[in-house]
């Protein structure tokens, strides 16, 4: 028995050294082919410093009305693109990309002071002063996934600032963790997982993030070689792998699900009724505990119905603008 016990304490302390030790030693080899984000902009895009970071947002329309364009988790302005045009000829169009995506900088651990700008807290921070920034005092939200939940958030610790709320298919209560449990965070947090952290997310540029795409649409088969491009041109900034392991263990110390009660803006709920991400059940029942919103479910649509029913959901933004207004 005794002989068994001294096996067992080796083999423990042998996988805790290989713990401790080897994700310090392994080599990770560094990304290749990158280059700053400002290399990778469009003629039309715009770059505001805000926060300590340097945000790229567009700008389009104009008028008293205001929009303001979140997306979600791995996307990036570039999944708005075909609804910038027809909010446009309703007023001022503003999107932009949220820390970790798209063209927004990308501060490492250490590098900042206050508040985690991959938190949630930190991401409604930013939204204020980009509205600042843009001299907008009071704007129209519309968030997509986890751009649902920093528009609610928003909505709840500036109600002032909004006119009116649109949730799209919203990952509430799980966008900015992705279902990851809270006893996982501090691991996730070490200096092992860290440093091979970065390793793990990388599989979102290749058939990982592909598949992903094509889960988020009813009809796949439209998708075609530009969108899978457009998602994919964030991928070649520098430090995009570590940014987005840092927005992933950023976690989410604030819950809003239980103050959704308390919105008291016009609230619109959108889903597709064939979301595979965030199931249309739940954001039918996220309509019902917040008073007095409105739900539209658009038919054989998916989780991205801007990109993929942009008529369908513009139609149903055209019927939520008769009551903001």
């Amino acid at each position: 028995m005794r002989r068994l016990w001294k096996i067992l304490g080796g083999a423990a302390l042998a996988l805790l050294l290989i713990f401790l030790i080897g994700p310090l030693v392994y080599p990770v080899p560094p990304l290749t082919g990158t280059l700053p984000e400002r290399d990778l902009a469009d003629p039309d895009s715009r770059f505001g410093e805000i926060n300590n970071l340097t945000v790229h947002y567009k700008e389009s329309g104009q008028g008293e009305l205001v929009f303001i364009l979140l997306h979600g988790f791995g996307a990036s302005e570039f999944s708005w693109r075909e609804v910038v045009e027809p909010l446009s000829n309703h007023g001022r169009v503003i999107v932009y990309d949220r820390p970790a995506f798209g063209l927004t900088s990308r501060p490492m651990a250490g590098e900042w002071t206050g508040t985690n700008p991959y938190s949630l807290q930190g991401n409604i921070e930013l939204l204020n002063g980009l509205m600042d920034e843009l001299g907008v005092e009071q704007a129209i939200l519309v968030g997509n996934s986890a751009g649902g939940e920093v528009a609610a958030g928003f909505a709840l610790e500036h109600p002032d600032r909004v006119q009116g709320l649109v949730l799209v298919d919203p990952a509430i209560g799980r966008g900015q963790r992705g279902g990851i449990p809270s006893w996982v965070f501090p691991l996730l947090k070490t200096p092992q997982l860290r440093r091979i952290g970065p390793l793990l997310v990388r599989g979102i540029a290749g058939d990982l993030g592909n598949e992903t795409i094509r889960l988020a649409w009813h009809n796949p088969s439209l998708i075609d070689p530009r969108i899978y491009d457009g998602y994919r041109r964030p991928l070649y900034a520098n430090n995009w792998d570590m940014a987005l392991y840092e927005f992933t263990i950023a976690g989410n110390p604030v819950d809003y699900t239980g103050r959704l009660k308390e919105l008291s803006v016009p609230v619109l709920v959108v889903t597709g009724d064939d979301d595979r991400i965030v199931p249309t059940e739940s954001s039918i029942q996220l309509s019902k505990e917040i008073p007095g919103a409105e739900l539209v479910i658009l038919n054989a649509c998916g989780h991205m119905p801007q990109e993929e029913c942009p008529d369908q959901f513009m139609d149903a933004l055209d019927g939520f603008l008769d009551i903001v207004r």
